[in-house]
C-alpha cells in the first residue's frame, strides 16, 4: 500500500502539476533549498514518502529471501526490487525534465510521466502477486482444488425456514395487509442495489462535466436509473422464485412465500421498465439504450444464462454494475467517453473482489441452490486468491482514473486509506476463514467503493 500511495501520489501530483514548484532535485530551488509554496511541499513530499517505501520495499525482499518462499515469490519480488530504483531515477529525471512527448505508440503520445506510471503499476504488481502467493501457500488447502468439479445439482426440497408470514385476508385486516404488500413490492426492487449504483451514475456524471451537467437531467438520470434496478430486481425474483425457495437467505422472498403472485410481479417489472426507460429518453436516446441493456443483461443474460450455468458468472456479471457508469456519462455528454469506460472498468473488476466474500459466506447455501459459484466450483482457497487478484487490478484502475485530470488530492488519499482497510480485511479472511471474515471483507469493500465514489464526485464538482 506504500507503493501504491506513491502511485496515486505521483499520478496526482503530475495531474496538478505540483512538480513544476520543485522542479530540482533531491529538493528545491538549487537541489537543496526547501519549498516555497504548498506544490513544492507535495512534490517534496513524495519525494520523502518515496525513500521511505524504498527502504520497506528492501526490508520485505531480504525477509522473504532469508525466509525462503516459493519460486514465484521470489521472483515476483525481485522484479519489484529491482525496477524500485530503476523507477527513482526515472520519477528524479521526470521531476527535472518535464513530462513531454519522448515517443508516439499507435498514435498515442507516451510520456515520461506514464512510463513512469507505468513501472509503478508493475512494482505494485509484483509486491501484490507474491502476497497472493504466500497467502496462498501459508493458508490453503493444496488438496482442494476442485476445478473439475461440476456444478452442483439444485435441491430438491425448499428449505424448511420456520412459519410464514402470517399475511390476512384484505377484508379481515387492510391496513396491515397493505403495509405488507407495499413492504413486499418494494423489496423486488432491491432497494439495497440501488444507493450504490445511483452512486456510480452520480459519479459519472460529476466526471464528465460541462453544460450538459444539469439539474434536471441529474434527476431523471438517477430516478430513471433507481427505476431500472428495481425493474431489473422484479424480474430476477420472478425468474429465480423456486431457487429462492431452496436458499436459506432468499426463502423468505416476496414470491418464495407467494406473497406476491407472479402475473402482478411481472406487471409492476414491466411498468418500472418503461417509466425507467421513459425517463432516460427524456435525456437521449444514448441513454434510454443502454438503460434498456441494463435492464435485460441482469434479467436475462446474467439471471438465466450465466448464474446457473458457469462459474464465471460473477465476473460477466459484473458488467451489469458497470452499465449505470456509461448511463451516467451518456446522460452528461450524449456519448460513450473515456471517463465512463474508465469508471465502469473500476466497476467490473471491483465486483469479482467484493461479491466472492458473499459466495464464501453462502458457499453452502448456493450449492443448495445449485449455482456454480466460485467457492462451489473451485474451492475457497482459489475464490481467496481470486479475490487478491481483482482488488489489485482495481486499485489499479483507480489510480490510473487519476490521468482523466478532473481527481485530485480527496480522491487519491481516500483510495489509499479504505483500500488499505479493504486489504487488511482481504488478509485477515485467509487466516481466519470463516463466515464472519468473508462478511467482514465484504463490508470493507463496500465502503471502499462507497468512499471512492464519493471523492470522485466531490473533486470532480470542486474542480
Amino acid at each position: 500500500m506504500g507503493v501504491y500511495l506513491l502511485l496515486v501520489v505521483g499520478a496526482t501530483t503530475a495531474v496538478t502539476d505540483a512538480a513544476a514548484s520543485c522542479a530540482a532535485w533531491p529538493a528545491c530551488g538549487d537541489g537543496f533549498a526547501l519549498p516555497t509554496d504548498t506544490a513544492g511541499w507535495v512534490a517534496l513530499g513524495h519525494r520523502a514518502v518515496a525513500v521511505v517505501v524504498g527502504l520497506l520495499v528492501l526490508a520485505t525482499g531480504v525477509a522473504a529471501w532469508r525466509a525462503r518462499p516459493s519460486t514465484r515469490v521470489r521472483a515476483a519480488l525481485t522484479l519489484s526490487f529491482l525496477l524500485y530504483p530503476v523507477e527513482s531515477v526515472l520519477g528524479a529525471y521526470v521531476a527535472t525534465a518535464g513530462t513531454a512527448p519522448v515517443a508516439v505508440v499507435a498514435g498515442v503520445p507516451v510520456t515520461l510521466s506514464a512510463l513512469h506510471l507505468v513501472g509503478g503499476l508493475v512494482v505494485f504488481g509484483g509486491l501484490l502477486a507474491a502476497l497472493a502467493w504466500e497467502l496462498e501457500a501459508r493458508t490453503g488447502d493444496p488438496d482442494e482444488d476442485r476445478s473439475a468439479t461440476p456444478a452442483p445439482e439444485p435441491a430438491a426440497e425448499p428449505i424448511d425456514d420456520g412459519p410464514r408470514p402470517d399475511v390476512p385476508a384484505w377484508t379481515a385486516d387492510p391496513l396491515r395487509r397493505a403495509r405488507l404488500t407495499a413492504a413486499a413490492y418494494f423489496r423486488l426492487m432491491k432497494p439495497r442495489l440501488m444507493w450504490l449504483l445511483c452512486l456510480v451514475a452520480s459519479a459519472a456524471m460529476a466526471l464528465a462535466g460541462g453544460p450538459g451537467l444539469r439539474v434536471p437531467v441529474v434527476a431523471a438520470t438517477l430516478v430513471g436509473g433507481a427505476l431500472s434496478i428495481g425493474a431489473s430486481g422484479t424480474f430476477n425474483h420472478v425468474l429465480e422464485r423456486d431457487v429462492d425457495r431452496r436458499m436459506q437467505r432468499t426463502s423468505d422472498r416476496p414470491l418464495a412465500v407467494d406473497l406476491v403472485s407472479v402475473r402482478n410481479a411481472v406487471a409492476f417489472g414491466l411498468l418500472l421498465t418503461v417509466i425507467s426507460v421513459g425517463l432516460f429518453a427524456w435525456v437521449n436516446l444514448l441513454a434510454a439504450v443502454l438503460g434498456l441493456v441494463a435492464i435485460v443483461f441482469y434479467s436475462v443474460v446474467y439471471t438465466l444464462v450465466l448464474k446457473p450455468n458457469t462459474v464465471q458468472n460473477t465476473v460477466i456479471g459484473g458488467a451489469a454494475g458497470a452499465l449505470p457508469a456509461l448511463i451516467g456519462w451518456a446522460a452528461v455528454t450524449g456519448e460513450v467517453g473515456l471517463g465512463g469506460i474508465a469508471l465502469a472498468a473500476l466497476i467490473f473488476l471491483w465486483t469479482p473482489a467484493h461479491f466472492y466474500n458473499l459466495a464464501l459466506a453462502y458457499k453452502d447455501d448456493y450449492e443448495r441452490g445449485g449455482f456454480p459459484m466460485m467457492p462451489v466450483v473451485r474451492g475457497e482457497t482459489t475464490t481467496r486468491r481470486h479475490i487478491v487478484w481483482y482488488f489489485g487490478a482495481t486499485l489499479a484502475v483507480g489510480a490510473a482514473m487519476v490521468g482523466l485530470g478532473r481527481l485530485d488530492w480527496l480522491y487519491a488519499f481516500a483510495g489509499v486509506v479504505v483500500g488499505a482497510v479493504f486489504l487488511w480485511t482481504i488478509v485477515r479472511l485467509h487466516y481466519e476463514r470463516d463466515e464472519a471474515a468473508a462478511f467482514r471483507a465484504f463490508h470493507a469493500s463496500n465502503a471502499y467503493l462507497g468512499v471512492v465514489l464519493l471523492a470522485v464526485v466531490v473533486d470532480a464538482l470542486a474542480i
